[in-house]
């Protein structure tokens, strides 16, 4: 059964189609990555289906029903744009938004100080949200999130200023939620994230989905002429090879599309013979980040 079903929604801003037949389906129980650069229409989809904007045409459902009251009932949001009371103490301001959500009493506020443990912010239970840094007001925003035991959770780009330890820490907590059989949309920008995390995927691009499946269709799917390759030496000699389409190199690490499939052990053989020492070689397997630039065209910054 389908968590969440998307059908040819669609949103205009004067001239501009923000959102432009956007269609997917969010199995129960799954991390769906909603990939794509800034200005894609992620966000615009997410405040469609939050009620925020009214689509201009398509239909969401909430497993089999338009969504509406229930379905708000029932999500957690974590906006791309914070939004708490910074005047408001910490402790208050997650007991506020959990009241909200239907959800108050001695067992909320336990849960409330448990997480506030675990982010080690129970001694700022006082403070005012203004008083804290960036990094620990997001903390704050995310507890909210999922303080009401939501059975949908919407993340828009939830690693936005975090640091690498508390980006992992989010992470466990989002893989913990997923495990309790949670749907989780997580939007992002960085594929990195959204491949290790992601069970679906739909990559958006100037509005519309270009592509979206399970991770593993997805890849499948782009990865028959292609090798992922970790190394050190020099690797320039491959643009003259005709048996190479093009190579996408970040220094020690790079995607190279082949001619034909059987190309690889062609490939290996010279890298070999060139004096390059290979770490990992992983023929027919492709990245998030070489599918997207493959499919969106984008080069440099735009990447």
């Amino acid at each position: 059964m389908n968590a969440l079903e998307v059908a040819n929604l669609t949103k205009r801003f004067g001239t501009v189609v923000a959102v432009d037949d956007v269609s997917f389906t969010i199995p129960e129980g799954v991390i769906f990555g909603m990939l794509g650069r800034n200005g894609a229409g992620k966000t615009t989809t997410i405040r469609m289906l939050m009620n925020i904007y009214q689509p201009d045409a398509g239909t969401i459902k909430f497993r089999g029903n338009r969504v509406g009251q229930e379905f708000r009932d029932r999500v957690g949001y974590l906006p791309e744009e914070r939004g708490l009371n910074t005047k408001m103490r910490v402790l208050d301001t997650l007991l506020y938004l959990a009241e909200l959500k239907g959800k108050q009493g001695a067992a909320v506020k336990a849960k409330a100080m448990a997480f506030l443990t675990r982010f080690e912010l129970d001694t700022r239970t006082r403070s005012k949200v203004q008083e804290l840094s960036k990094g620990n007001q997001q903390k704050i925003q995310f507890i909210s999130t999922i303080l009401h035991d939501p059975d949908f959770i919407i993340l828009d780009e939830p690693f936005s200023g975090l640091d690498p330890v508390n980006i992992n820490l989010f992470k466990d907590i989002i893989m913990e939620l997923k495990g309790q059989g949670k749907a989780i949309i997580f939007s992002t920008h960085l594929m990195e994230f959204a491949e290790k995390m992601c069970d679906h995927i739909a990559l958006f691009h100037h509005g519309k989905v270009l592509l979206s499946g399970t991770l593993a269709e997805v890849k499948q799917r782009f990865s028959t002429l292609n090798v992922v390759l970790h190394y050190e030496g020099s690797i320039g000699f491959l643009s003259g090879q005709p048996y190479v389409r093009k190579v996408q190199d970040y220094g020690n690490y790079c995607g190279i599309t082949l001619a034909e499939r059987s190309d690889s052990q062609r490939l290996l053989l010279d890298l070999v013979s060139h004096g390059v020492e290979v770490h990992k070689f992983d023929a027919n397997d492709i990245s998030l980040h070489d599918i997207f630039l493959s499919q969106t065209g984008a080069k440099g910054e735009d990447a």
